[in-house]
């Protein structure tokens, strides 16, 4: 694998906050990339970097000669008066097949009218416009901002396959785990919890979720070492150590500089996340929602007809579609907020709904926080208990200085974690969730997620987030394009229905047996697979050996002492686990072939 790209020791600062500092990575041929990172890390600043839209503070970025770069922003824009066609073959390189081109990348992308005016397309699909005119550049390397906001579960599964097919090297910043486990060759999370302000693993995200625990379990043993030694020096101090030799001098700064080393470790162990926790009602009413063959259409065309189900406390109803299938407007007849037009919903009387709405629009961009956080003064009222603005803010990782910052100055993350605060004032029969997971980081997701699954009222959930429609969801709603209506019981059974209604590229017929057919040659072993085979398990043996000793490196107290040696530790251990895992794949090859 040759390297397409470098960046070192990268620093960027907006006025007085330090986004991220020091950071380095390569980026090789084959690599498909994930950078995750808490909301405010700097991961779209980042990528901004690299793709030449922004310049750091300091270090550098290195492309190799003859590298193409595309760039898929996080809400791509267009000339509204330009055609689809327009738009990518304005973006296309210069070539004698050029239309030919186009007209392929269209097709690949899923585009059946090319001659639609790019301002009528939806979010899904101006994102899927925004990928067929960076590929129609034939870049080297796709960079992609939030690649999976705005897309429906099906524009997700598809564009995991085009990644993967591409042929191309990738960096995505992203927070869906399903798209991550499912595309990266590896992953990169900006985070000042590690000392060199990023920590990468190969493999998918899974297996960086191993990675990460590792090291972060080896930087906690740090720190204990670290304030053992101190304890030990700050006694040494206490029983009067005398300033006058040059070697006590020496000791003594040594434990000065051991604070500060502990001080950094004990920062960067500290670990923030928004305090999440929706109020029941504790309402025991059965029947909290019936839908009784409840219909809608708009525009003309009907979303969803006959359509019959009941929430009662408990209830969790994922609900499944591609844009512009009727999901927000569904939750919207459930609240009340828009009628039906045929059929009836009932609800219970007094029915207490919290709806979190896509598009976040009931607050004025121009409204301070603390006015958004506690309309009516300096307090709010959680769960009948008085508490200041300030410390409510804290709970949601709001800090004082930001409290008079105008809602519209803050990211699309801290926007949600506002949005998600005030909803918590309120008691709730019923969540109905619109998109709740758009611009969460992982970490505030997974809160997200513990809390609703602990929410013993009703909950209507629209996501294209498949992680938290699989954890949460007791049933799933799948409304079609054409307004057709089907239950499941869970994805993996949506997804195979789904994948069973796609057309079939049918097989040739074979031979009839007996007449003329070809008998499939036996495998057996090369002279050279011989020799490999009878000598497989020592050779694993002996890769195992290597792994056990890195892993027993990395106990080592002067290594987890050491920042560096710390990193390159994880590396080698990481380096070492590959070998044994591609050692035992060949291993099971031999094995089926000798079979064979």
């Amino acid at each position: 694998m040759s390297v397409l790209l470098t960046c070192d020791s990268l620093e960027k600062s907006f006025g007085s906050r330090t986004v991220f500092t020091g950071i380095s990575l390569s980026l090789h041929d084959e690599d498909r990339m994930g950078i995750i990172g808490p909301n405010g890390a700097g991961k779209s600043t980042f990528l901004k970097i690299l793709g030449g839209e922004m310049s750091p503070d300091k270090g550098n970025v290195a492309v190799r000669k003859g590298v193409r770069l595309a760039m898929v922003s996080q809400d791509p824009s267009f000339d509204t008066t330009m055609t689809v066609r327009e738009v990518v073959t304005a973006a296309a390189r210069e070539s004698e097949d050029k239309e030919l081109a186009v007209s392929r990348i269209l097709s690949r992308v899923g585009f059946n009218d090319p001659s639609a005016q790019s301002g009528t397309l939806s979010g899904g699909w101006k994102k899927r416009l925004a990928v067929a005119a960076a590929l129609a550049a034939e870049p080297d390397i796709l960079l992609l901002d939030e690649p999976t906001n705005h897309l429906d579960v099906e524009g997700i599964l598809w564009l995991e396959k085009l990644l993967k097919s591409a042929g191309i090297a990738s960096i995505f910043v992203t927070h869906d785990r399903y798209f991550l486990e499912e595309v990266c060759t590896r992953v990169a999370e900006i985070n000042r919890a590690y000392p060199l302000g990023l920590f990468t693993a190969a493999g998918s995200y899974s297996r960086f979720l191993e990675k990460r625990a590792e090291f972060l379990k080896a930087q906690r043993r740090e720190q204990d070492a670290l304030a053992n030694l101190v304890d030990k020096e700050i006694e040494w101090l206490r029983r009067g150590a005398k300033a006058r030799t040059r070697k006590s001098k020496a000791r003594i700064d040594d434990a000065m500089d051991l604070q500060v080393k502990l001080a950094d470790v004990s920062e960067r162990n500290k670990s923030g996340t928004a305090t999440i926790d929706f109020t029941s009602s504790g309402r025991l009413t059965k029947r909290l929602v019936v839908c009784d063959h409840i219909e809608k259409s708009l525009g003309g065309r009907k979303l969803f007809s006959g359509l019959n189900f009941t929430l009662g406390p408990g209830a969790r109803l994922g609900v499944l579609g591609s844009n512009g299938s009727g999901k927000t407007t569904l939750i919207r007849c459930i609240s009340g907020e828009i009628p039906v037009d045929g059929g009836e919903v009932r609800r219970a009387e007094g029915l207490s709904v919290v709806y979190f709405e896509q598009n976040r629009e009931s607050i004025d961009p121009a409204t301070p926080l603390r006015r958004a956080l506690s309309p009516g003064g300096d307090t709010v009222m959680f769960r009948d208990r008085p508490q200041h603005v300030a410390g409510w803010a804290a709970r949601f990782l709001f800090r004082a200085e930001q409290l008079d910052l105008p809602i519209g100055n803050l990211s699309g993350g801290e926007r949600a974690r506002v949005h998600i605060a005030r909803l918590m004032l309120q008691p709730a029969d019923i969540l109905l969730l619109d998109e709740p997971t758009n611009d969460l980081d992982i970490p505030t997701l997974e809160v997200l997620e513990a809390n609703l699954e602990d929410f013993p009222g009703a909950m209507v959930l629209v996501t294209h987030d498949r992680y938290l429609l699989d954890r949460l969801s007791t049933t799933l709603l799948s409304i079609s394009a054409e307004g057709e209506t089907e239950f499941f019981a869970e994805l993996s059974q949506w997804e195979q229905a789904n994948s069973a209604k796609k057309p079939v590229t049918k097989a040739p017929k074979a031979s009839p047996a007996g007449k003329n057919a070809p008998t499939a040659a036996r495998k057996k072993l090369s002279y050279n697979e011989a020799r490999e085979w009878d000598g497989i398990e020592a050779t694993v043996a002996t890769a195992e050996d290597v792994l056990h000793s890195k892993r027993e490196q990395l106990e080592l107290p002067e290594v987890v002492t050491d920042p560096t040696r710390l990193m390159k530790a994880v590396d080698e251990l990481d380096a070492a686990q590959a070998v044994v895992d591609k050692l035992y794949e060949r291993w099971a090859e031999l094995e089926a072939k000798q079979a064979g």
